[in-house]
């Protein structure tokens, strides 16, 4: 990444820019994901894929060797049950040449990556695809490792090499960017409301309170 692409506001992500690639979360690898509680994961990463179908960015759902591994857990299977998820048996995601064409065929530059685990399924494919021209954005909570030390060290790693670290719902807030784009508004409420924590109950008292006429009694 350029250090031009790295500030100012082309930095930013928008939906017109950006792909998305979702890496095996499967159950195998649910089973030692020890840096962050797994249920965590699993509402991140399928927060991640419904603001991605909100705002029309194409997503590709990866698995590997998924006959032992587990096919794709299913709350993020049922965003995108149309699509059947490339089944590797590379660990490094951008060496099968099926997901690279898919991302290329996008003709977007802007390549956001989760997946478990990090330390290799998310570090691999995001330190080659940096290499390659792409801005590579990982998102850090969404994705998981075998420990909270290898967690931190892949980031650490991908940052080394240019790639930006990002949570999900940072994702989210640049894709919106203005709340004049009424289109996406009422997803992105329903987004944060069923992922968004408590940061989704403070969004709705927002939006209720902006409904809310002046001087109206309660």
């Amino acid at each position: 990444m350029s250090n031009e692409a790295k500030s100012g506001l082309q930095a930013l992500l928008t939906p017109e820019e950006s792909v998305v690639v979702l890496i095996d979360h499967q159950p195998f690898q649910f089973a030692n994901l020890h840096s962050h509680e797994p249920t965590m994961i699993v509402n991140n990463a399928v927060g991640l894929a419904k603001a991605a179908k909100v705002f029309d960015v194409p997503t590709i759902l990866t698995t590997v060797l998924e006959e032992r591994g587990g096919y794709l857990i299913k709350g993020l299977q049922d965003v995108f049950p149309e699509q059947k998820p490339i089944n590797r048996t590379f660990i490094n995601t951008w060496e099968d040449e099926r997901v690279v064409d898919a991302v290329k065929a996008t003709g977007r530059k802007k390549l956001i990556i989760a997946g478990l685990w990090t330390e290799i399924c998310v570090a691999m494919p995001a330190i080659q695809a940096a290499g390659e021209g792409f801005e590579v954005f990982a998102v850090t909570d969404a994705s998981g490792g075998a420990s909270k030390e290898a967690h931190d060290m892949a980031v650490r790693r991908m940052v080394q090499a240019g790639v930006v670290p990002i949570t999900w719902m940072a994702v989210l807030g640049e894709w919106q960017r203005d709340w004049a784009r009424e289109k996406t508004v009422p997803g992105v409420a329903e987004v944060q409301a069923q992922h968004g924590g408590a940061s989704g109950v403070a969004f709705a008292w927002e939006m209720q309170l902006l409904a809310t006429p002046a001087g109206s009694e309660a």
